[in-house]
This record gives C-alpha cells, sequence and structure tokens, in this order.
C-alpha cells in the first residue's frame, strides 16, 4: 500500500479547514440549541421540583386546617353538651323548686281550710250545744253564758283530740 503524502496532507488541511468552518457555522448553533435545551429541561425539572414542594407543603397546611376544623367541631359539641346539661339541670332545679313551692302552698290552703273548718265547726258545735243545753234545761242561756260553755267544751274536746 502506497501513501500518497500529497494527497494525505491536502486531506488533512481540507478536514482542518472542514472542521473550523463546521466550529464556527455548525458546531457553536448545534451546542448552543443543545445548550438551551438542556437549561430548559434543567428549568423544568427545578420547575416540577418547586411546585412539588408547593403541593406538598400545601397539603400539610390543608392537613393542619383540617385538623384545626375538627378540634373546633369537637370543642363546639361539648360546649354544647355541657350547655345542654346545664340548661337540662337548670331546667330540673326550677322545676323542683316550683314543686316545692306548690306543695309549701297547698300545704298552707290545707292548713287555712282546716283551720275554717274547725271554726266553722266549733261554731256550729257551740250552737248545737246552746240548742241542747236549752233543752235539757229548758231555759234560754244568754250569750256570754253560751260562749263560756262552748269555751269550756272545746277545751275539753281538744283535749281529746
Amino acid at each position: 500500500m502506497h501513501i500518497e503524502w500529497s494527497t494525505f496532507f491536502i486531506q488533512i488541511i481540507a478536514f482542518l479547514i472542514l472542521y473550523v468552518l463546521l466550529s464556527k457555522f455548525a458546531f457553536g448553533p448545534l451546542f448552543g440549541m443543545m445548550e438551551k435545551r438542556r437549561q430548559l429541561v434543567k428549568d423544568q425539572i427545578q420547575t416540577a421540583e418547586n411546585s412539588r414542594k408547593q403541593a406538598e407543603q400545601l397539603l400539610e397546611e390543608q392537613k393542619t386546617a383540617l385538623q384545626q376544623t375538627r378540634k373546633e367541631a369537637y370543642d363546639i359539641i361539648e360546649q354544647a353538651k355541657q350547655t345542654g346539661s346545664k340548661q337540662a339541670d337548670d331546667i330540673v332545679r326550677a322545676a323542683q323548686a316550683e314543686a316545692t313551692r306548690l306543695k309549701d302552698e297547698a300545704l298552707k290552703d290545707i292548713e287555712n281550710e282546716k283551720n275554717k273548718a274547725v271554726a266553722a265547726l266549733r261554731s256550729q258545735v257551740g250552737a248545737m250545744s246552746v240548742l241542747i243545753a236549752s233543752k235539757i234545761i229548758e231555759k234560754q242561756i244568754d250569750e256570754k253564758s253560751q260562749e263560756e260553755l262552748v269555751e269550756h267544751y272545746l277545751k275539753e274536746v281538744g283535749g281529746n283530740v
């Protein structure tokens, strides 16, 4: 195999000229586009990472807000239970007080009616004893004597009761 040195050098010079021309006109824009593409991919990856971090942060904030809302709802329910229980206790106390008051009034009314009945009975007993006494003695007793007899009789009857 025989090498032609003149052709060899011409090919090397042509190759170098082609390499310089390609470097100046083709490789620069090609590598520039590749660098832009690399930067674009890098920016998109960075944006995606930032979006993921924001999504995680928002998720944590939502979880915290949900827990806070649940706690507030639980507190409101507990407060409502306590208020309801307190109101029920107040109603029961008021009902008991009203029942006691009504009972006391009823006892007073009973006592008053009893006193009225005793007074009426006394007057009837007095009137009847006067009638009986007047029939027995067959004479008229004056009012003062009647009252004394009634009082005497009531003392005797009152002592036996």
